[in-house]
């Protein structure tokens, strides 16, 4: 199956969960004490017990990236990348340069690979020496200018290999967003804030009941 993954925090715990996002159902997931490469490791050898073999994986970038999906397609999830763009640029930026980045992040979900490549590439170029500059601090070390916007072109560096895979196996149906399991998450936290008085353990069988239903 095409899986998604991600975890959430809910309260002071952590659940790591898979979904199948063409049936709408979780077909695993567990407490966990942080988000970890391993995590999904164990997750995808238990499902593979089960008989579920994953065909291509949608993330945010944290372990979709990594060696434990280097043999199936990988996704980079459009959301979460319009996320960290925003996290280094803010949503109103003031640089020429960052407002420019955060406008072409905001085309991904409209666009295809081969447009967004060449205005990233673009981008890049006309920026090059205005990311080199760098600035003395007070104890006279250099540092470049604009770190942050360097950080984001990182990003988007990093992850862009991984943007479009929806569009390279268009038969494996491949969202190219986590979407299906934020909406998950959101109608969890929703019911477990009305049962906020719960112990760990009454809030732990809540948890595992609404992660097992179909939506």
């Amino acid at each position: 199956m095409v899986a998604i993954g991600d975890a959430t925090k809910i309260g002071e715990t952590w659940f790591l969960v898979i979904r199948d996002p063409n049936a709408h159902e979780n077909v695993y997931f567990i407490e966990v004490s942080v988000e970890t490469t391993s995590a999904y490791q164990l997750a995808r050898e238990e499902l593979a017990r089960q008989g579920i073999i994953l065909i291509a994986f949608v993330g945010d970038g944290r372990v979709a990236v990594p060696w434990l999906f280097s043999d199936i397609p990988v996704q980079m999830c459009h959301f979460h990348q319009g996320q960290i763009i925003v996290r280094y640029t803010t949503q109103n930026p003031e640089l020429p340069a960052s407002v420019e980045l955060l406008a072409l992040s905001k085309t991904l979900a409209h666009t295809d690979k081969t447009t967004f490549t060449e205005a990233f590439g673009a981008w890049c170029l006309k920026w090059e020496k205005f990311l080199k500059e760098k600035s003395k601090d007070a104890k006279g070390h250099w540092h470049y200018t604009h770190k942050r916007l360097r950080s984001a072109r990182s990003s988007l560096r990093a992850h862009l290999p991984y943007l479009f895979t929806f569009e390279d196996y268009p038969e494996l149906n491949i969202p190219n967003t986590t979407n299906s399991l934020d909406g998950s998450f959101k109608k969890l936290k929703t019911s477990i804030s009305v049962h906020a008085g719960l112990n760990h353990k009454r809030k732990l069988k809540l948890i595992t009941t609404l992660l097992s239903k179909r939506d």
